[in-house]
């Protein structure tokens, strides 16, 4: 609501302009936004455009595991050896897949040597095997085979599915696909920025017809997919050369392109 500050003495609005900001940025705290200075805050006002992450950002951050593919191995084998190896992740695909294996009743094994690599998968190994989990396209650049496949991973990915490959010694055992949702309230945000006048952008490291897909459920036109962590900090300095661009994000894949 409007807040109406009214101060009468010599030095009104050299105490009154700070009172205003501290207000304004701890009413946006109660509503989740943080700024870390008051200039950030005062900037807010001037941006011509809002570049979106879509998981956790737009949609609810909250996916769900919705297809498994078993391909050189059962399912629940499949699904035993990614969890065992996303137990060390803290990105919300990993939890998905860690949560759905408990659901099962699934032992997970104990993988050592785990290695994250921000917007593509991860690696671990499980006594002399060697496991990599991650983007199909990830896999594919660490020597296994998806070429075979990838009808497959078309077909889930046109349904709005983020896939993620499963491959042992460079051997694919299967797909999993997950799916996530909009959170409620993001056409509407989309909506109210578009009647001010301000751009909005979607960067993810998802595959491109997924981002499609909750881009256009959202009111976005401009995409970018399979963008890296790194890649996202220079497509938002790229927009601002001829904007004031603003950064929408969450999770350690977004933190270059918001520093």
């Amino acid at each position: 609501g409007l807040v109406l500050l009214v101060i009468g003495c010599p030095c009104a609005v050299g105490i009154s302009a700070p009172l205003s900001i501290v207000r304004g940025a701890g009413e946006a705290a109660e509503r989740g936004v943080l700024m870390r200075t008051g200039e950030a805050f005062q900037a807010l006002r001037r941006v011509e455009c809002v570049v979106f992450d879509k998981t956790g950002t737009l949609t609810e951050g909250r996916p769900a595991l919705r297809r498994i593919v078993p391909l050189a191995s059962t399912e629940e084998q499949l699904l035993a050896l990614a969890a065992a190896v996303e137990a060390g992740s803290e990105h919300p695909l990993a939890r998905a897949v860690v949560e759905e294996a408990f659901n099962r009743g699934i032992a997970l094994s104990d993988a050592e040597g785990f290695e994250a690599l921000p917007g593509k998968g991860v690696k671990a190994r499980l006594g002399d095997a060697s496991l990599i989990v991650g983007s199909p396209t990830f896999l594919q650049n660490e020597g296994t085979d998806i070429a075979t496949h990838s009808t497959r991973i078309h077909q889930l990915e046109s349904e709005g599915l983020t896939v993620i490959a499963v491959a042992r010694n460079a051997k694919l055992l299967g797909l999993l696909a997950l799916g996530d949702a909009l959170r409620p309230d993001a056409t509407e945000t989309v909506r109210r920025l578009h009647a001010l006048g301000i751009r909005t952008s979607l960067i993810t490291g998802d595959n491109e017809q997924a981002a499609r897909h909750f881009a256009r459920a959202a009111g976005i036109e401009d995409v970018y997919a399979r963008v890296l962590p790194d890649e996202k900090a220079a497509i938002v300095r790229k927009l601002q050369e001829t904007a004031r661009v603003t950064m929408v994000g969450d999770g350690i894949n977004d933190a270059p392109a918001m520093a």
